[in-house]
């Protein structure tokens, strides 16, 4: 079975091909993955694919997301990237669909129902669901007969407890639909399995703390394979620092800048673009530059300090939930590239007695256990794999269709 995967975000659209026959196996590496950068410059994205054989690296003249993604999967059967003969042998594509709200708990296969709602809760999420509706009509003018499966990143996070998931405002609201919904599921389930294979446990044995580390962060307490608490919130705003945006914040801030001029769209900007690690250290949103500038720059240690301080509150907050912890893991770019955010996160838990061994930290280690052997927990740098998490899921629906 070939299954496509699609990831869009605001600024990028990633895409892989996989290729799964009749037992779903453990991690299997793409046939085929392309990315799409729409920062390259106006009215102009930036091409890069890459497969075993070969890679390629162009400028695609337009700022139309169809026509891109056109060109995008002409790559799949033309030129010296092509993987397959045509494009009918794709048997399903699959999208990653940032919020699903109450009523989506599990992927599904995408309806006229399922956009309607997804483009409702757009509202929700508004940098995010509407890119990914646009891949999905992308790709229902280009492979109109070829099912698709939506995989909601609020999914993983749909059993958390009542205490967990209302917010202390009037109950009216959370009967509205305002509650914490959690996001980066995706990876936080497949971390957590990935966890369990690596420690060659039971998931149902372990309590585990998982941290999504990137450009967002998000931390999750899972006990049993299940989400019971988690830091991003009704938006993926809530919670830990992050490269871009604020993460918590004292919520009288917000109204005393509505009363000093400010509106919906200028506190927006602030908290999700001009915040986090760019708004303290005034150089970048990106945790490598900040590092390489820290010793220097008095904002960036600032910023690098801050960073962590959250991030160890955060995951003091995920312990005191599970009442203990068998595994800490860290994913994504920053946590699986930067050794210092490991070190200094593990060093907090030093009074529990986590240990890590720093050589193992520093030598970039993926899906490996960094902890001593005397540590009282095990740490784990686990690779994210949100594309391979998606087309298991579009596996399994067409198995039962």
């Amino acid at each position: 079975m070939k299954i496509l995967v699609l990831n869009a975000g605001s600024s990028s659209q990633k895409s892989c091909l996989y290729q799964i026959d009749d037992n779903l196996s453990d991690l299997l590496e793409p046939k085929w993955e392309a990315k799409i950068d729409w920062t390259y410059g106006e009215g102009i994205a930036e091409l890069k694919v890459k497969t075993s054989r070969s890679e390629l690296k162009q400028e695609l003249p337009t700022s139309d997301r169809t026509a891109a993604m056109s060109q995008l999967l002409d790559t799949l059967y033309k030129g010296d990237t092509k993987v397959i003969d045509n494009l009918a042998e794709i048997d399903i594509v699959g999208h990653r669909v940032v919020h699903g709200g109450d009523r989506y708990r599990k992927a599904v296969i995408i309806t006229k129902d399922v956009t309607d709602e997804i483009a409702k809760l757009a509202s929700f999420a508004p940098a995010h669901n509407p890119v990914n509706l646009e891949g999905i009509t992308a790709i229902e003018q280009i492979l109109p007969d070829v099912p698709q499966v939506a995989v909601f990143d609020t999914a993983f996070h749909s059993q958390l407890p009542a205490k967990a998931a209302v917010y202390p405002i009037p109950y009216s609201f959370f009967e509205q639909g305002i509650r914490r919904y959690g996001f980066h599921g995706i990876n936080h389930e497949y971390c957590a399995r990935r966890a369990a294979q690596l420690l060659n446990k039971n998931i149902e044995s372990l309590r585990l703390i998982t941290c999504h580390l990137g450009n967002g962060c998000s931390i999750a307490a899972i006990r049993g394979g299940i989400s019971i608490d988690t830091t991003m919130g009704f938006t993926p705003l809530d919670g830990l620092m992050m490269g871009s945006r604020s993460g918590s914040v004292d919520p009288g801030i917000l109204i005393h800048l509505l009363r000093q001029g400010y509106d919906a769209d200028k506190l927006d900007k602030m908290l999700n673009i001009a915040s986090g690690l760019k708004g303290i250290s005034g150089l970048s949103n990106d945790m490598r530059q900040i590092v390489a500038a820290k010793e220097s720059n008095a904002r960036a240690q600032l910023a690098f300090d801050m960073y962590v301080r959250s991030l160890c509150q955060h995951i003091g907050a995920m312990l005191v939930t599970l009442g203990g912890l068998d595994a800490i893991a860290f994913t994504g770019g920053v946590g699986e590239h930067q050794p210092p955010i490991r070190a200094s996160a593990c060093e907090a838990l030093e009074f529990m007695g986590v240990k890590i061994d720093f050589a193992k930290n520093a030598n970039s280690p993926v899906d490996t256990d960094i902890a001593t052997d005397d540590s009282r927990a095990r740490v784990l740098v686990i690779q994210a794999q949100e594309d391979w998490a998606i087309a298991t899921e579009c596996w399994k629906l067409a198995k039962v269709q």
